[in-house]
């Protein structure tokens, strides 16, 4: 009986400094009066990937259907011929399709 007592005391003891540990706040002082700063980039960055400026890996990486023979080919056609003046006209360049192209259209821009 008095082992059964003693058991229920010190698990009403646990539980009491347990929860006060849980329930107590913690806050560092200079973390309080501190002002929030949020930074704000100048350049808007878009989701999309743009056929002028992209390497080949980010070609790789962002478009669907496009491996590294690919990418390196849409490089070497904008290095050759210049800058892309419509998405469209990725079609020239060798390995890609409408089928390519209609897949990643949403995913493209040209500045």
């Amino acid at each position: 009986m008095r082992t059964g007592y003693f058991y229920s005391l010190v698990f009403a003891l646990l539980t009491s400094t347990s929860v006060a540990a849980i329930a107590a706040p913690t806050v560092k002082p200079e973390a309080a009066n501190a002002p929030l700063v949020m930074e704000l980039s100048p350049e808007v960055k878009s989701d999309k990937v743009d056929l002028n400026q992209a390497d080949a890996a980010t070609l790789q990486r962002e478009l669907a259907g496009v491996g590294e023979a690919k990418a390196k080919a849409i490089v070497a056609y904008r290095e050759g011929n210049g800058p892309f003046s419509s998405i469209d006209e990725l079609l020239e360049v060798k390995g890609i399709g409408k089928a390519i192209l209609d897949k990643n259209r949403e995913k493209l821009e040209v500045n």
